[in-house]
């Protein structure tokens, strides 16, 4: 056995020698486990999905979201935005309750939903859901204006198609008459109909196409498809929780308290021993 080694046995031993500082120790940190319990403030996490707003009638081979999902998540982290959100719901940016939103938002993407994940903490049930329900309108706002242009230059194609549909439409009444009074113009007439008639088609096949990606299905705003959902319990602080961690904690420490008192004690037995061992010479007697 090295002489440095520490066996259960002996621990037990020095423990129960020294449990009046492990018992101290212990009420002393279920003391401050009381005190933070009473003072520290409940919190409520709200949850809640947010969907990113697209518009459908976009090139080919680019992503109709009016904002990609890295970029989105990206942007809700910003400070800047996390205070607008905050201000807009009537906090002050270093309040404690801006301060609890900033330090809880936590984000969870689906790509392949196109939704957000959003977890956000207040200190009332209320507070929560208003936090999560402005984060999402702030979000929206943003993506409103970013959309508009596209959104405007897509219902303009619209009306375009429209307008050479009804131009198309107006000729194709005019050959007709003329197709149907004969002669040489009417051949020509004819010829030209036929070539009409499938501009025609060609011009309807788009109005169909646009308008069917331009209908809420295909092209919507950014939203929250479904309502925040805020349980009824608070998450923060967990009585249960708490108090396991500071009765974990208390055993621990009284336990390297007592641990400590016993070596200090062994090192003061120690050190007159070593000193009037120093003093007394081998093989020499006092005359």
């Amino acid at each position: 056995m090295e002489p440095d080694d520490i066996y259960l046995i002996d621990l037990w031993r020095v423990l129960c020698r020294r449990w009046r500082w492990v018992l101290g120790t212990l009420v002393l940190v279920l003391g401050l486990t009381f005190a933070y319990a009473r003072v520290a403030r409940s919190q409520w996490e709200a949850s809640g999905w947010i969907q990113i707003g697209q518009i459908a009638p976009t090139p080919s081979g680019q992503d109709p979201k009016i904002e990609t999902l890295l970029r989105t998540i990206e942007r809700l982290q910003t400070r800047a935005f996390q205070d607008a959100v905050t201000t807009g719901a009537g906090l002050a940016v270093t309040s404690p309750e801006a301060s609890l939103y900033r330090a809880s938002l936590k984000l969870d993407p689906e790509p392949y939903a196109n939704l957000i994940r959003m977890k956000v903490r207040g200190y009332s049930a209320r507070q929560a859901s208003d936090l999560a329900y402005a984060t999402a309108n702030a979000l929206a706002a943003i993506h409103r204006q970013i959309g508009e242009l596209p959104l405007r230059l897509a219902h303009q194609h619209l009306d375009d198609i429209r307008k050479d549909l009804r131009i198309a439409l107006e000729d194709r009444d005019r050959l007709t008459r003329e197709a149907a009074a004969g002669g040489m113009g009417g051949g020509v007439a004819a010829i030209a109909l036929s070539r009409k008639n499938d501009d025609i088609r060609g011009l309807q096949q788009a109005e169909s196409d646009m308008v069917a990606r331009l209908i809420p299905n295909y092209t919507f705003e950014t939203s929250m498809p479904w309502p925040v959902y805020v349980p009824a319990d608070k998450v923060s602080p967990h009585p249960v929780m708490i108090w396991a961690i500071g009765l974990v904690m208390g055993l621990l420490l009284g336990c390297g308290v007592a641990v400590a008192r016993d070596a200090a004690g062994r090192a003061r037995r120690v050190e007159p021993n070593a000193a009037d061992a120093a003093l007394t010479v081998p093989g020499r007697r006092d005359r």
